[in-house]
């Protein structure tokens, strides 16, 4: 996501505090400087009138989600804080309490009790991917607007279930899919909208594969930890530190991404949590994002013996009614496919009958090499437009727009990891309706749409 605008100056504390709290996975960057109306001086907006806000999760995703809200506008309050971990509750608490310079913010070990509390307005769910469901639904029973990660849930048929909550409940619901708030993603899309590239014929997604890590011993469950709380709907296992490890900095892989991404009973692994970044501005740029593929085919690789059991590497083709192919793949993958141009790999590419134009976190590339200063005109096609993708969330909340990855968005690009996930585990080519939401002719493909949650926890 782009850089947000730098606003008022503050002290340099304050500064130092949001400088801590800005690294967040995926890569958004957040602001070190905070509006002196947050702050409560200058006119700042009254406290009856900000939307209070409760932060469940707080890993590194989860910290840095709750910076930008802290730091990027002042018509929020954050008065909440909840994570299984005492420590990191614990943590939050006394860094919120330090940019108020108060002692007011609360902190819970289960979402709950959090989200019971008939003051807070709204939302943030960070917590790992097996909770989103779960935690998703119980926002929209209690009437609270939310700001979710990616995924939605660890299956199809949860995704469907939250949708119908969301939408019976009438509460606002971002979509942690940032790069929608990203002017380079919207423009690539724009001018392929536009026909600037010819007619779409193809689209290359490239993310980064899973990584492993070996079966561990158990350990003892520390005592800081409620590891009931934290395993939730997914089965029962052993403890081990690796298991449920936070973030650690410069540590291993992805500079110490936790290895529960790679495990397939709290998450999907990179093709779900990473790839629905790029499936999303694929679909926004066809202009599927409302529907999907109507076949799906491919293949990937799973590691055995490991305490790890995500996809490693893929590749995944989607073929839509208009006649475009989507093909997801691993960033190894993806870097050798050879319709790739310009060395890149990673990102969306999008090829047409007459160029092609690339985006990433990075930069925007094309051929024509003139599509990178093309302006699209008022008369076109002009994709929502978001420069800010937790203040556009609290300004949805407040009325004043709608959010830039609203639920049925979310939805549809929450499907395309579904659909992928499948098609490598039974390595065939699937039939998909997307009007009846079923595979065709498939059983055996419609029974991998759900999977069964531990008790006592259900949709």
């Amino acid at each position: 996501m782009e850089t947000m605008k730098q606003m008022t100056r503050c002290p340099v504390h304050r500064r130092q505090f949001l400088k801590q709290m800005a690294t967040a996975a995926g890569g958004a960057v957040f602001p070190q400087i905070v509006p002196s109306s947050v702050l409560g001086k200058d006119g700042a907006t009254a406290p009856s009138n900000k939307v209070t806000l409760g932060c469940i999760g707080l890993g590194i995703q989860g910290k840095g989600n709750m910076g930008a809200f802290l730091g990027n506008t002042e018509d929020v309050q954050v008065v909440a804080v909840c994570d299984v971990h005492e420590s990191r509750r614990l943590d939050g608490k006394r860094a919120v309490d330090k940019f108020y310079g108060n002692d007011a913010c609360a902190a819970y070990g289960d979402f709950r009790e959090l989200m019971a509390r008939k003051d807070i307005d709204a939302v943030q769910i960070t917590a790992p991917d097996h909770w989103h469901p779960l935690m998703a639904i119980e926002a929209a029973r209690q009437k609270k607007h939310m700001y979710c990660e990616k995924p939605i849930g660890w299956s199809f048929r949860a995704a469907q279930a939250v949708r119908k909550a969301v939408k019976e409940s009438g509460v606002v619901f971002q979509f942690g899919t940032q790069q929608r708030s990203g002017g380079n993603f919207r423009r690539a899309c724009e001018l392929v909208r536009n026909g600037r590239i010819g007619r779409l014929q193809t689209i290359l997604v490239g993310v980064p594969g899973s990584w492993t890590c070996p079966i561990q011993p158990t350990e003892p469950v520390p005592k800081e930890l409620d590891y009931e709380m934290w395993l939730g709907p997914a089965p029962m296992a052993p403890y081990c530190f690796q298991r449920c490890r936070p973030w650690t900095k410069g540590e291993g892989t992805f500079g110490g991404y936790s290895i529960w991404y790679c495990i397939l009973d709290y998450c999907m692994g990179m093709i779900g949590n990473w790839g629905v970044h790029h499936l999303d501005i694929a679909q926004w740029g066809n202009g599927s994002d409302l529907s999907g593929p109507i076949t799906i085919e491919g293949k990937g690789e799973f590691p055995q013996g490991m305490l790890t059991d995500a996809a490693t590497s893929w590749q995944v083709e989607n073929r839509y009614a208009n006649g475009v192919t989507l093909i997801h793949m691993d960033d190894k993958t993806s870097k050798q496919h050879p319709m790739q141009a310009n060395d890149h790999g990673h990102g969306v590419m999008f090829i047409g009958s007459e160029g092609w134009v690339h985006v990433d976190r990075k930069r925007m590339d094309a051929n024509p090499q003139s599509l990178i200063r093309a302006t699209v005109g008022p008369d076109e096609i002009n994709l929502f437009r978001s420069d800010n993708h937790h203040v556009n969330f609290i300004d949805a909340v407040k009325g004043k727009t709608k959010p830039a990855a609203p639920i049925d968005v979310a939805f549809y690009s929450d499907t395309m990891c579904n659909l992928q996930q499948i098609a490598i585990k039974l390595g065939r080519k699937l039939q998909w309706d997307s009007a009846r939401e079923t595979f065709t002719n498939d059983d055996e493909a419609n029974r991998l749409l759900d999977r069964p949650m531990r008790g006592p926890w259900k949709l």
